[in-house]
């Protein structure tokens, strides 16, 4: 047992706080209970690479919707649900009758009823995404009671228009790997940073879950963007708030200034901000031409900033920087080559925290006395 210290960590964090917990987003999450997540996540992943089964919800259906595409967080989901015994269920939310009509709140409803766990992706349209899977929880929650069921059904936003939150606790996962010495994130210079793409007009919910969360970990985080690409009014008062218990947040709009010194660049574009909101009608009207001109005017808004690369000349700039990105990104655009190539290891490590995240959310949730579960299935395993 002692050579699992992760685990035998656990001891010394409130576990059973996170029972009957959904995870919309990281800013309703207390800090204490988001430092409780992050050393969950830690214990999973340090079992489940030491090849030890962790079966704790045998026989349940884990369901996730996307409305949107996926390659990590669809394997993340589907890794977390099966390494716990669970069954994953990935469906294309366009095939459920949500396109004809059906409520978040009914469609909640329906998947409760067999559902124990549910993850969701709806982060095309901004203002819509979160509600959407506030209304879902709603739906399982009003079912749950009304049945007199006492099945726990924790639902994992997976991504939406305002958080990315299993992204930006796996982010933050990396981060504390690679700073873990005297005062870890204290201090360090990160930048979030806008970058061109050629591809498609993105959310904001990346950017907006690394603001909202990495400010409350005592870093210097600077947001850095092109006039026009601002996040929203609600994340910048969020990062605001949050450096009240250390460290410092701004906003430049100059990418070598945001560069130079930081220990951690995080270069990712996203779509224009008035461009989104003007997406907002569009969508509601139910008008697919006019979605198609506002993406090919953001595309075009993008085009004028191909200047703002990821290249080894601003890597350069920084202090030895650690290069992140959620991935995909757009290689030659967002980043050269060259720059992907010397860190790709480092994001791929990057991107599997988002597994051993979405275990703890959801045992975390489900399992009453997870620590002393855990520290059994560690004995048992250094036998």
């Amino acid at each position: 047992m002692n050579e699992f210290r992760a685990v035998s960590a656990l001891a010394g964090h409130a576990v059973d706080a996170l029972l009957g917990r959904s995870m919309i987003t990281t800013q309703e999450w207390p800090t204490d209970d988001i430092n409780t997540l992050a050393a969950l996540a830690r214990a999973f992943a340090e079992l489940d690479r030491a090849g030890i089964a962790t079966p704790l919800c045998e026989h349940e259906l884990a369901w996730a919707l996307f409305f949107d595409r996926s390659t990590r967080t669809k394997s993340a989901w589907a890794g977390a649900a099966s390494r716990l015994a669970m069954h994953p269920v990935i469906v294309d939310g366009s095939t459920t009758q949500v396109a004809h009509g059906e409520t978040a709140v009914e469609t909640g409803a329906m998947l409760g009823m067999n559902a124990h766990a549910m993850g969701v992706r709806n982060d095309q349209i901004l203002g819509e995404g979160n509600t959407f899977i506030r209304d879902v929880t709603r739906g399982i929650d009003e079912y749950l009671v009304a049945t007199a069921n006492p099945r726990t059904v924790p639902v994992v936003n997976l991504q939406c228009d305002v958080d990315h939150p299993t992204q930006s606790m796996a982010d933050l996962l990396w981060l504390e790997d690679n700073f873990a010495g005297a005062g870890g994130l204290a201090g360090r210079q990160i930048t979030i940073s806008w970058a061109y793409s050629p591809s498609y007009a993105k959310p904001l919910s990346v950017a907006q879950g690394l603001v909202t969360l990495l400010t409350r970990c005592g870093a210097d985080i600077t947001l850095a963007h092109p006039p026009g690409y601002e996040l929203t009014e609600e994340a910048l008062a969020a990062a605001t708030e949050n450096v009240a218990g250390g460290g410092s947040f701004r906003v430049v709009h100059d990418m070598d200034e945001a560069f130079r010194d930081a220990d951690v660049v995080y270069p990712k574009s996203w779509g224009s901000h008035d461009l989104m909101v003007e997406r907002v009608g569009a969508h509601a009207a139910g008008d697919d031409a006019a979605l198609d001109a506002i993406e090919q005017r953001g595309l075009a808004q993008n085009a004028q900033h191909t200047d703002w690369i990821c290249d080894e000349r601003r890597m350069g700039l920084t202090a030895d920087g650690l290069y992140m990105h959620c991935l995909p990104a757009d290689i030659g655009a967002e980043v050269t080559p060259g720059v992907m190539e010397r860190f790709k290891v480092h994001v791929a490590r990057e991107a599997q925290w988002k597994m051993y995240v979405m275990m703890a959310l959801i045992a975390g949730a489900k399992v009453s006395d997870l620590t002393s579960h855990l520290a059994a299935l560690a004995s048992d395993g250094a036998r």
